[in-house]
């Protein structure tokens, strides 16, 4: 028989790990396209020979998802395997019957076919949406494990947003592996802190070579998810955070349910922000799927270097990208450190946004007044730096996980907002992991 023409749906992450765990060196399938989403300037490019694999010489190539249907009539599309994330269960569904219309199967594959096993014990963090609060779990995971006596390496959920083939295996131990890399300002968001702690941090695009390595120096892998994806690793414990800023958002996202119904531990975050009666409908929403797994309360907490100094201030305030926009929410933590400090105004940034930024705010207009920090290649950074110096306000008030000054030279004060997090009331996750893991 002929193999299954395949088209991947994707945005640069399990779309590329789904085709090395499932159809690399596969026989039965052909892959003729990639179809890219969600990210800036990543259609266009070619998954390379290298990873690819002897089946493709000459690569895949990786296309805008809007060519979707051109693609699959041009190709003759078999089968459409749809593999990305943080999107709601009605969106699937939809792209499920455009692909049907035209006479291919859609397909989600499963968490056993592209689960990696590691030598180790694996720890996961995942979440049911973007930004619930998976990046301040995992640091405290990875401060409990260290200071248990275990080595950690914590392993980040793909952003291969430039040479991919150069980008197989990424090992971070300091600052200059961020210069090295070439790190987006997205990348730098989820490695500083890591970094910050001591914990070495590895990335790529193949994740079986980058458990290997890893598993080469520490005792237990800590999977760092991304959006509201599947881990890609067998977990031997999986921790899953929900977020009741969006209550019923458990429910109704893919793959965030998938998540909910195979989590060990729930973190419900945010409970010092929540309205109580959400935070108890979350609880509920979670036991109805999973009640069996252990459930945790959290609180993410505010740091600011001078408080005072937001105080009658006129600011802009600069949120992490992803979980503004495809993450939907309107505001973070340097937006309730604005309110809670006093500033006189939160400035509008959209009159001031140039380039990519502004299509930007065209294509997610519910951002508010809030900037989010989009910086997925040096044009869109450079472009997110004149935004900001553009801005008529006193103060530029920083949300990201990261520095914003260590990559963007801004013209005016800033104050860094800073969040973890801090459990309330018991079970603790130290309780949890020295249950599992204790020595």
């Amino acid at each position: 028989m002929s193999p299954i023409k395949t088209l991947i749906m994707g945005a640069a992450g399990r779309d590329f790990h789904n085709f090395n765990t499932v159809f690399r060196g596969n026989k039965d399938y052909e892959v003729v396209a990639f179809t890219a989403t969600q990210i800036p300037d990543i259609e266009g490019r070619v998954y390379p020979a290298v990873l690819a694999g002897e089946m493709y010489p000459e690569g895949i190539p990786i296309h805008d998802e809007a060519q979707l249907e051109e693609l699959i009539k041009e190709l003759n599309v078999e089968e459409v395997v749809f593999a990305y994330s943080d999107v709601p269960h009605e969106y699937v569904m939809h792209k499920a019957s455009q692909v049907n219309a035209l006479g291919a199967h859609f397909r989600l594959l499963g968490a056993k076919p592209t689960q990696i096993k590691s030598t180790k014990p694996v720890v996961s963090v995942c979440a049911v949406r973007t930004g619930c609060g998976k990046s301040q779990t995992t640091r405290r995971v990875s401060l409990i494990l260290r200071d248990m006596g275990y080595k950690v390496a914590a392993i980040r959920h793909p952003m291969p947003y430039g040479d991919i083939a150069k980008q197989r295996v990424q090992r971070y131990a300091d600052y200059s592996d961020l210069d090295k890399h070439e790190c987006t300002i997205e990348e730098r968001e989820e490695y500083e802190p890591h970094i910050d702690n001591g914990i070495i941090v590895y990335a790529g695009v193949d994740y079986e070579a980058i458990v290997r390595q890893a598993e080469q120096e520490v005792d237990i892998i800590l999977w760092d998810g991304g959006n509201n994806d599947l881990p890609f690793y067998k977990s031997d414990l999986e921790i899953v955070v929900a977020d009741p800023l969006r209550p019923g958002h458990e429910l109704t996202f893919y793959p965030g349910e998938t998540n909910v119904r195979s989590a060990d531990v729930f973190v419900i975050n945010k409970v010092d922000t929540a309205s109580p009666d959400d935070v108890i409908l979350v609880r509920e929403n979670l036991r109805s799927l999973n009640p069996n797994a252990v459930v945790i309360e959290g609180a993410s907490p505010l740091f600011v270097d001078d408080p005072a100094a937001i105080q009658g201030k006129r600011v802009l305030v600069v949120e992490d990208g992803p979980t503004l926009t495809h993450g939907g929410m309107k505001y973070g933590a340097g937006y309730v450190a604005a309110r809670r400090f006093g500033a006189a105004e939160i400035v509008d940034p959209r009159p001031f946004a140039v380039g990519s930024i502004a299509e930007t705010f065209e294509k997610y207009p519910d951002t508010g007044d809030i900037l989010p920090a989009m910086g997925y290649g040096d044009a869109q950074t450079r472009d997110l730096e004149e935004t900001i110096n553009a801005a008529d306000v006193d103060m530029v008030i920083i949300g990201t996980p990261i520095d914003l000054t260590r990559v963007l030279k801004i013209n005016k004060p800033s104050q860094r907002v800073r969040y973890e997090l801090q459990e309330i009331g018991v079970p603790t996750l130290e309780d949890i992991l020295k249950e599992k893991f204790g020595k």
